[in-house]
């Protein structure tokens, strides 16, 4: 006599959780830009106002010329009272960083996290067709980790 399931008719295999885990899933689109030829004293009082690190500085057609930070703005303001000049004169273009490293909105979120560790960077443009479309930060890696929470971290 063969052995007889009570279990009844076996569902399909349901197909893991389809949860995005690419970098333009969690990237950040409505951003603070800055413009090159604003003061530094602009892009301070924004940083300390929107309580950020830094900014993209794009031109009028919203392309990335670099980035700005508050170590720029730190840098900007030693030197203005080192050579005792004013620094209202002081303008973003001068201080910004402007060979900027992007990433590719299609990259996994784990492998930009990796990018951050390697380069030290708290922030990546990304870019499509030359125009800037958002941005990765730390935050935004760690924030799709405790989305994923539970889950396998691999590709899917």
């Amino acid at each position: 006599m063969g052995i007889i399931s009570f279990q009844g008719a076996r569902s399909k295999t349901k197909k893991q959780d389809e949860t995005p885990i690419k970098v333009s899933d969690y990237m950040t689109r409505d951003l603070i830009t800055f413009n090159p030829n604003q003061s530094v004293m602009e892009v301070i009082e924004t940083l300390v106002k929107y309580k950020i690190s830094g900014g993209p500085v794009v031109d009028d057609n919203n392309r990335l010329l670099g980035i700005i930070s508050e170590g720029d703005c730190i840098k900007q303001l030693n030197e203005s009272r080192y050579y005792n000049m004013p620094i209202d004169d002081a303008k973003v273009e001068k201080f910004m960083v402007k060979n900027v490293e992007t990433i590719d909105g299609n990259v996994n979120i784990f492998d930009a996290a990796n990018k951050f560790l390697q380069t030290k960077r708290r922030r990546f443009p990304i870019i499509e067709d030359g125009k800037l479309v958002g941005q990765i930060s730390q935050k935004d890696v760690m924030k799709a980790a405790l989305k994923m929470k539970g889950q396998n971290w691999h590709d899917k």
